[in-house]
């Protein structure tokens, strides 16, 4: 059923002179984005791999000094890239007119990091795990008001499923005796990854906005030089003493250079994806990220197996085909939502036989709109 009214929906395209062939266009663009969040996840593994050796067989515990060389890094290639531009998307230009929303960016995207990896000292594995589920109904609720997506049935069966798959990873975690990591404060180590994960939720969807709206350099320009500013003020204040602890040798510089390409490919690459896709769907297939590094940790760390870690991997995969096998839709033309969004940037005039259409693709599984002009944001 679901199939043929897909099919119906594709037929009905302008773009869309056969069936079939639409059909198998759509399904290649679907595994497309499905293969593309899970790029995302292997970057994030090997974020988690290179953290725990540092942690763990290093006890280089530094984790605002590792965001620091990413933002530095950010700094160094995107903000340079728009210091060098000329006219209104001048690094200077954009300081003028956005500075303070970007200093507010740069801390909800600092302290999300820095939540997360604290709440380790504090509360469980499988807690984190769980908890930091948290970021995709913080995504969706931020996404339906502020960026006007509206999501159909097989997104939210999608969304269950992928969640229910996460559920059985923390079962399996639980199983194995995996659960390390449990402290005296469970509740204050519970308390910070909620937080960690609605800082997240906040700072991806507002990387949406910016790059469907202005651009990726933008973005990741801003974020490196308020996000350098502020994570080398919080180094400075409260990991100065770490930095002097650490054992410093070649393998610990070998393990903080591939954390931070980890995390630059990370920033860098996912804008693409959220362009590509969405937030929340980027979200959703982040949550294999933990199953890539316990396949790795079999080998590295020698953890116990169970079937179960399989049957979860499978069933966020099929979580993840369910969510992308349709896209969403925006509330409104995308031209009046540029313009409600930005009342002082050039009106656009719609025909005046226009119809609002309440269907409009969003995110890309579907025919894009056709490409707008810039449109300036103040």
């Amino acid at each position: 059923m679901l199939a043929s009214l897909k099919l119906r929906e594709m037929r009905s395209s302008p773009d869309c002179d056969d069936g079939k062939s639409c059909y198998r266009q759509h399904s290649r663009e679907m595994l497309i984005s499905v293969a593309l969040g899970q790029v995302l996840s292997l970057l994030i593994c090997g974020i988690g791999l290179t953290s725990k050796y540092l942690s763990e067989d290093f006890h280089a515990n530094t984790p605002v000094f590792q965001s620091f060389l990413n933002y530095i890094l950010l700094f160094l290639v995107y903000t340079t890239t728009l210091a060098v531009r000329q006219g209104e998307e001048n690094l200077l230009a954009i300081l003028r007119r956005r500075w303070w929303k970007y200093m507010i960016l740069g801390l909800i995207d600092l302290e999300a990091n820095y939540l997360v990896v604290k709440a380790y000292q504090y509360t469980t594995l499988t807690s984190i795990q769980l908890l930091d589920c948290f970021v995709i109904p913080v995504v969706i609720l931020l996404s339906w008001f502020f960026l006007l997506i509206r999501y159909k049935a097989v997104h939210f069966l999608g969304i269950v499923v992928c969640i229910l798959g996460m559920g059985c990873m923390a079962g399996a975690d639980v199983l194995v005796g995996r659960h390390q990591g449990a402290g005296e404060n469970k509740l204050v180590g519970d308390l910070l990854v909620l937080g960690g994960a609605t800082l997240y939720g906040i700072s991806n969807v507002w990387e949406e906005y910016i790059i469907r709206t202005l651009s990726r350099v933008e973005f990741l320009g801003m974020i490196g030089l308020f996000g350098a500013f502020f994570s080398g003020i919080q180094l400075a204040i409260m990991e100065h003493k770490e930095l002097l602890k650490v054992p410093w040798d070649w393998q610990i510089g070998l393990l903080y250079v591939g954390f931070s390409a980890c995390m630059f490919g990370l920033y860098s690459f996912m804008p693409v994806v959220i362009k590509k896709t969405s937030a929340t769907s980027v979200n959703l297939s982040l949550l294999t990220a933990d199953l890539y590094s316990l396949f790795c940790g079999l080998f590295l760390f020698h953890y116990k197996f169970s079937g179960l870690y399989l049957l979860s991997f499978f069933t966020i995969l099929i979580g993840l085909v369910l969510y992308s096998s349709t896209s969403t839709y925006i509330a409104q033309d995308p031209r009046v939502y540029k313009q409600f969004r930005n009342p002082s940037g050039p009106v656009v005039d719609l025909p005046a036989t226009a119809q609002v259409e309440p269907s409009v693709t969003y995110t890309s599984l579907g025919q894009e709109t056709e490409e707008e002009p810039h449109i300036r944001v103040a």
